[in-house]
């Protein structure tokens, strides 16, 4: 039963990878063309840079004040924040599978 809801996080986590692959490239192309100033401080390949997603992940993209990008933005850090705590937990649960098993 364990392993079922660890799967379950797994399962969580692929979902959440699909939303983040759809909304954050929409709102890295949104700074591209509107605000070139964020683009730059993120730099190149924002898209899996850890400096860009630990920016997503903290939330400082609320600072662009522009409601059509917090708008992109904001879903791409629920997928963010669901892939990394549904993989912890899953990774959690497989851990205890492993201690109580016989």
């Amino acid at each position: 039963m364990i392993m079922f809801f660890a799967l379950l996080f797994v399962a969580a986590a692929i979902a959440g990878a699909t939303a983040f692959v759809i909304f954050w490239p929409l709102a890295l192309v949104h700074l591209r063309d509107r605000h070139p100033d964020v683009k730059a401080r993120l730099g190149d390949g924002a898209f899996i840079k850890p400096d860009a997603l630990w920016w997503l992940f903290s939330g400082r993209y609320r600072q662009v004040r522009d409601p059509q990008f917090t708008g992109l933005a904001t879903p791409a850090r629920v997928a963010l924040t669901v892939i990394v705590v549904a993989l912890v937990l899953a990774g959690l649960l497989w851990l205890l599978s492993i201690a109580v098993s016989p």
